[in-house]
């Protein structure tokens, strides 16, 4: 939560001269409401379901870079499909969400304790990460445009001509 997925993955797509697609962006749209309110209403377990759906439908339909929700690691089948592609895994450590996501967030997963929910969080989510990721890049203390940078360095993706 807070890595940068979706800022870093702009500026990855920008310096390839490909499209970036968020599938977080794709379930609000579909749903036309926020990711808070499907959490809310309906639960986790529902909005894991839409963003499993949003994740395979991108890796069908989109031939560029792609940011995943941080949760979409959760699902087997997702890290299937996942697993030997160009994936990185932003990581950080808990001094550095705070500074980026604060202790005020609207983010769902982080409306209750949020250091002892983050912390449990990334120690479930990480070794999943790890699974399926070519390339770990670390965000703490780096701005968006180093971290992108480092992205294409580990793996070894060359920038668009010019870019």
């Amino acid at each position: 939560m807070g890595v940068g997925k979706t800022t870093v993955g702009g500026l990855i797509a920008e310096r390839l001269g490909l499209a970036c697609r968020d599938t977080d962006a794709d379930i609000v749209a579909a749903q036309a409401r926020s990711i808070a309110d499907i959490f809310a209403t309906e639960g986790e377990v529902r909005f894991r379901d839409l963003e499993r759906a949003a994740v395979r439908a991108a890796l069908l339909e989109h031939r560029g870079v792609l940011a995943l929700g941080g949760g979409a690691v959760l699902d087997a089948r997702t890290r299937g499909l996942l697993a030997g592609g160009p994936v990185a895994f932003l990581d950080m450590e808990w001094h550095d969400a705070v500074l980026r996501v604060g202790m005020d967030s609207v983010r769902p997963l982080l409306a209750v304790d949020p250091e002892a929910t983050w912390r449990r969080t990334r120690q479930v989510r990480r070794p999943l990460y790890l699974e399926v990721a070519r390339a770990v890049v670390e965000t703490g203390g780096r701005a968006p445009q180093d971290v992108a940078g480092a992205v294409l360095e580990a793996l070894a993706l060359a920038p668009a001509p010019g870019r």
